[in-house]
């Protein structure tokens, strides 16, 4: 049975006369870690940025738990649960790492004139935070700096900077534009286990846009490929890998 925490049916845009994504239907699972490949100009981009919110399909639809959010804008998917990243990563560097975490949970009910006189119910909902921030700061493995300011953290620790703030939003679904661009190998890995691992243990949906085959294939539950602007192939990266269609169209040039 499919669970899919998002689908997309028949996706289709255009610019002018180029079909950037041509009916594209695919499903986001809990707990499934999924890779999108292809080569460049084969619509990725543009199908992370219509699940987004960033453009709108000028066909198909976007479903999240059975209801259609195929016109909301991009706050209101983050409001759901809906998030997507960047290659490049955005913090506030002159605010300690944890403080960065905190940011991500919006505004605390301290700060809000309703709420403000009832002293002892926001002192707790803020301390309820701090201790999810110190959770989360202990799952992407970043609890020994929590003091130290963002701006002086490694491209790495900026990547996991980035993942605890997606997680402290209370995202469901995370799509990640190249999330290892820029990094070294070992550094590239350590981010993808870290994905990978709370994908699995919090029951996420994860959609990922990554160039870096040898590296991204290994902690892939599933591989999705594009090309011209469709879905030529779907599967295990070991299935996917061995499909002709995609070797020919991006794997073979890549890879050979």
């Amino acid at each position: 049975m499919d669970d899919g925490l998002v689908k997309c049916l028949g996706l289709e845009k255009r610019f002018g006369g180029v079909c950037a994504v041509d009916g594209v239907n695919l499903s986001l699972r809990r707990g499934v870690f999924s890779l999108l490949i292809g080569p460049n100009g084969s619509g990725k981009s543009t199908l992370i940025n219509l699940i987004a919110g960033h453009y709108y399909p000028d066909s198909g639809r976007i479903l999240m738990d059975g209801k259609d959010i195929t016109h909301l804008k991009p706050h209101e998917r983050f409001g759901i649960g809906l998030v997507r990243t960047f290659q490049t990563a955005r913090h506030f560097p002159n605010l300690t790492v944890l403080d960065n975490i905190l940011m991500a949970a919006g505004a605390t009910e301290g700060e809000s004139i309703r709420v403000a006189p009832f002293r002892r119910r926001w002192v707790r909902r803020e301390r309820e935070l701090v201790e999810r921030a110190l959770q989360i700061l202990e799952l992407v493995g970043l609890e020994k700096l929590r003091d130290q300011p963002a701006g002086k953290l490694s491209g790495g620790q900026m990547k996991l900077l980035e993942l605890g703030r997606v997680l402290m939003s209370g995202a469901r679904v995370i799509l990640m534009d190249e999330p290892t661009a820029g990094l070294n190998p070992v550094i590239a890995e350590s981010v993808l286990s870290h994905i990978r691992r709370l994908v699995s243990e919090l029951g996420l949906a994860a959609l990922l846009v990554e160039h870096r085959l040898d590296l991204a294939m290994k902690y892939a539950d599933r591989v999705l490929a594009m090309f011209n602007g469709r879905l030529i192939a779907e599967g295990s990266p070991e299935e996917v890998l061995t499909i002709p269609d995609v070797v020919e169209s991006y794997l073979g040039e890549k890879l050979s």
